[in-house]
């Protein structure tokens, strides 16, 4: 069964970057692209008791102009080289982003979901768009990879993947991890940060760690620490020290990466990204 890769659009530059990472990505993969455009209509809002049906002027316009967005945009694709094992599927539909994530997540059984960090109206004050953040704040089940505005692709070679060691972890929890991990060649870098000089685990914290060893053996792994310094410095210096090209989170419920997303930490973390972010749910 060939891996099944949802492309959110919304007929942005940044979406588009997001779209031809996702082909570099999985260049050698065999997969099913879903490139959907979630379009709404102006004056109306999806909750209301009243929604344009189709047949109506206003829902007939919005949905051709999401059309031939769609269009234009699989020209583009398709002017790029092909490849003989990625197939595109196309879906504009009336509704809000993320529930139509959700539909598609259910009726298409998708693996992972690509998107850009900001959409085609975001403001560039926000270092991440609305659309990304609602979207890996709400989807539970399926693992997402936010890519930067003006990203030039290169393979992975260092993931930066940092830990408290305060939670388990399960194989498939972190299994889109190692998969990118082993078809690029990339050494996954755990990064554990403490405020305690020391780098002392309590007996859980070390056994929760050499569970994850477990789960990562079979992949180009290093454990590496920093001590006394906040989160989200310690990350970024160590993306620039080793010249990562993608973060990796698990997204504990209320817990650790949930911390990033609701905090003005993430505006710390993910200031001016240049790495994709793979946000991995728990199970």
């Amino acid at each position: 069964m060939n891996k099944r890769v949802l492309l959110p659009t919304d007929y942005s530059k940044n979406a588009l970057n997001a779209i031809q990472y996702a082909q570099e990505l999985y260049q050698d993969i065999a997969c099913d692209f879903y490139v959907l455009n979630a379009f709404q209509v102006s004056g109306y809002r999806l909750d209301s008791m009243r929604i344009p049906e189709p047949g109506e002027y206003f829902y007939e316009t919005a949905k051709t102009n999401s059309e031939e967005g769609m269009s234009r945009l699989m020209e583009m694709i398709r002017s790029g080289p092909e490849n003989t094992k990625h197939h595109f599927h196309t879906i504009c539909t009336l509704n809000s982003l993320v529930e139509a994530i959700k539909n598609l997540i259910v009726q298409k059984d998708i693996d992972i979901i690509i998107m850009g960090t900001k959409g085609i109206t975001a403001s560039k004050a926000r270092i991440f768009g609305t659309n990304a953040v609602r979207t890996m704040e709400q989807i539970k089940d399926t693992p997402v990879i936010a890519v930067p505005e003006t990203p030039e692709f290169s393979p992975p070679k260092e993931i930066v993947f940092p830990t408290d060691y305060k939670t388990s972890y399960k194989k498939k929890e972190i299994n889109h991890l190692v998969e990118i991990a082993k078809t690029h060649s990339a050494k996954i870098n755990v990064l554990h940060i403490d405020k305690n000089a020391d780098g002392k685990l309590s007996k859980k914290e070390q056994a929760n760690k050499e569970l994850l060893e477990d789960i990562l053996a079979s992949t180009d792994y290093e454990n590496n620490f920093l001590s006394a310094v906040k989160i989200s410095a310690g990350i970024n210096l160590f993306i620039e020290r080793r010249n990562c090209d993608m973060i990796a989170f698990l997204n504990r419920r209320h817990l650790f990466f949930g911390s990033i997303l609701s905090n003005p930490l993430v505006k710390e973390i993910g200031y001016d990204p240049k790495i994709p972010i793979l946000e991995l749910n728990d199970n």
